[in-house]
């Protein structure tokens, strides 16, 4: 039952795996989770306020992110920050598509020691 809960949500969405990711380990706010994006891939992803906080809504209805109460400091804190972190559904399906995405990898170093670039 959890397994294929876990697998209908596989592949995420490209932007869904970056900001799951970016809650890998710590909780984050909306402004670091865009800047981790950007610094991750080199700017080769920018997650837009508008993206951002629709994928976030999203994430949340379907429970793989979740809205923290725990807080930093208040001096060194915006009071109107919200903070994300995954849920446990969250994690496993992020772990599941980090599985997937390397037996791709996998795949493709396999096919190339096959075909090798004959460039």
């Amino acid at each position: 039952m959890i397994e294929s809960r876990i697998q209908s949500f596989l592949p995420l969405k490209t932007q869904w795996f970056h900001i799951m990711l970016s809650l890998a380990g710590e909780e984050q706010h909306g402004y670091g989770i865009m800047q981790e994006v950007l610094q991750r891939t080199v700017g080769k992803v920018r997650l837009w306020p508008a993206t951002l906080y629709g994928s976030i809504k999203r994430l949340i209805e379907a429970d793989l992110i979740e809205e923290s109460s725990d807080r930093p400091a208040p001096e060194l804190d915006d009071a109107r920050r919200r903070y994300y972190r995954l849920t446990p559904l969250g994690l496993r399906v992020l772990n599941a598509e980090c599985e997937r995405l390397q037996e791709l990898v996998q795949a493709i170093h396999t096919k190339q020691r096959i075909f090798p670039d004959r460039g």
